[in-house]
């Protein structure tokens, strides 16, 4: 079965920056994707070194830093790593992302103000994985998996 890397937040484990989870997907799209996929939850967050909760993040100037001002890029980066690790450890090509996510976003994220307002852009796992050729959906994409 062919394995397709997914936002652990999405899957109900408690990873966000605010120590909660994101169940964006109804049950029904999250049944068959587990019928047509090898779900594997992942979050570059933790893998990069931080906590659970965490002081909120965004990118700025092509960096991301926490709400107080501490720049995180590195811990970014090397939850990025981490995950483009795995997908090639593992063989994974696909993979479906928590759209807006400084780590995650594919297509728009929050424009470093901590306000709310999006930008076109992509979050620091997404641009890794997708220069390394892996095929990036958010969850507003995920009956693409489908077809």
């Amino acid at each position: 079965m062919e394995k397709l890397l997914v936002s652990a937040c999405m899957l109900g484990i408690s990873c966000r920056y605010d120590g909660k989870s994101k169940r964006v997907l109804n049950e029904n799209v999250l049944a068959r994707l587990s019928q047509k996929y090898e779900l594997v939850p992942f979050c570059p967050e933790i893998y990069g070194g931080l906590p659970t909760p965490r002081t909120p993040s965004e990118i700025v100037s092509n960096e991301v830093h926490m709400k107080d001002g501490t720049n995180v890029t590195e811990n970014y980066k090397r939850g990025a790593c981490e995950a483009l690790r795995l997908c090639d450890t593992f063989g994974i090509k696909k993979a479906l992302l928590k759209e807006r996510s400084p780590s995650c976003g594919k297509g728009q994220i929050y424009d470093g103000s901590f306000q709310g307002k999006l930008i076109s852009g992509n979050g620091v796992t997404t641009e890794l994985l997708l220069s390394a050729g892996i095929l990036v959906f958010g969850e507003s994409e995920a009956e693409e998996l489908l077809v």
